[in-house]
């Protein structure tokens, strides 16, 4: 699975903006809401007449599919919003909190599932035969999912949205489930009828991973967790190859939705003036903004010294005005 606290040093990518994202996650999410509309209502419908319980578990799948596209049409609109008085970094994190809702939904049908399927395979001797256009529908489910999903992540990949790349994902989940669901099927129709619950106990064991894996990332980036190591080297990197910048520590970072917002202490040679350092830290954060998806940077200016000049005779020397320091 893509993860994009992965995601480093990127300047040819420029469609990290929220306006730019939300555009393209209202794209690729309409796609996805009509595909799942007709699918969840064949795959239900068939089911029922097929008398196949992982076809109806599929379907509903496909249908949390559905609430999970609106959430992240919610959530795009509202974090494409512009900063505000009471939100002065803007509103990006809608997003990590729709990862959340997403993993929960997950959790919840997945749970719901698997609990259906453990009770029917308590009674196998009420398990039907299903009917053989059930195995037909869950085919043609299984194509129209995982290119749904080639789709969808493409783009998430090419605007860096790890939002958009959970309801990737979650579409993913529906063309492995349509895969399982197909196998139990044959199987109920080669003969062996345990089978279509199983498949179906397997669908919602599937489910409720993926929703943990997305809800427990979620809850973590609203705790402010910071990027990868090897992200954060690529930002320490651009700040130390600014031109004035001597050195970098204490370099903080936190997540906001898909975006960083970092603290950074940098050196500035202390000989030179107060507005020359300042044209330093300026030109430092220019140029993370620029190559990094950072939404702010604050940088705080140390004074460096050369370790071969002689701390007291530094001191001695008057500063401007005649003042000694």
């Amino acid at each position: 699975m893509i993860s994009f606290n992965e995601a480093v040093d990127d300047p040819e990518d420029t469609a990290h903006t929220p306006a730019e994202r939300a555009a393209a996650a209202s794209r690729s999410t309409w796609g996805s809401v009509a595909l799942n509309i007709a699918l969840s209502g064949l795959q239900i419908a068939v089911g029922v007449i097929a008398k196949s319980q992982g076809l109806i578990a599929d379907g509903i799948h496909s249908l949390s599919d559905l609430a999970a596209d609106f959430v992240v049409l919610f959530a795009s609109h509202h974090g494409a919003k512009e900063a505000d008085a009471e939100h002065p970094y803007g509103h990006q994190r809608f997003e990590n909190a729709a990862s959340l809702v997403v993993g929960a939904l997950l959790l919840a049908v997945g749970a719901g599932m698997a609990w259906s399927a453990v009770a029917r395979l308590q009674n196998p001797e009420h398990i039907p035969v299903v009917h053989g256009v059930a195995l037909a529908v869950a085919a043609v489910a299984l194509v129209a999912k995982e290119i749904l999903f080639r789709y969808m992540l493409k783009i998430a990949t090419r605007v860096k949205s790890s939002m958009l790349v959970a309801n990737a994902w979650h579409a993913r989940s529906d063309a492995a489930s349509s895969l399982v669901v197909g196998i139990g099927i044959a199987g109920n129709l080669a003969g062996y009828p345990l089978l279509d619950p199983i498949a179906a106990l397997i669908v919602g064991l599937m489910i409720v991973k993926m929703g943990w894996g997305f809800a427990w990332d979620a809850l973590h980036e609203l705790m402010d967790r910071g990027v990868n190591e090897q992200e954060l080297a690529a930002i320490i990197g651009t700040l130390q190859g600014t031109p004035g910048v001597m050195g970098v520590h204490d370099v903080r970072t936190r997540k906001m939705g898909d975006m960083i917002v970092v603290d950074a202490h940098i050196e500035v040679d202390a000989t030179v003036p107060v507005e020359a350092g300042h044209a330093i830290a300026v030109a430092a954060r220019r140029n993370v903004m620029e190559r990094h998806r950072v939404l702010s940077l604050m940088t705080h200016v140390d004074p460096w010294r050369r370790p071969d000049l002689d701390h007291a005779t530094v001191t001695a020397q008057p500063a401007p005005g005649g003042v000694k320091k």
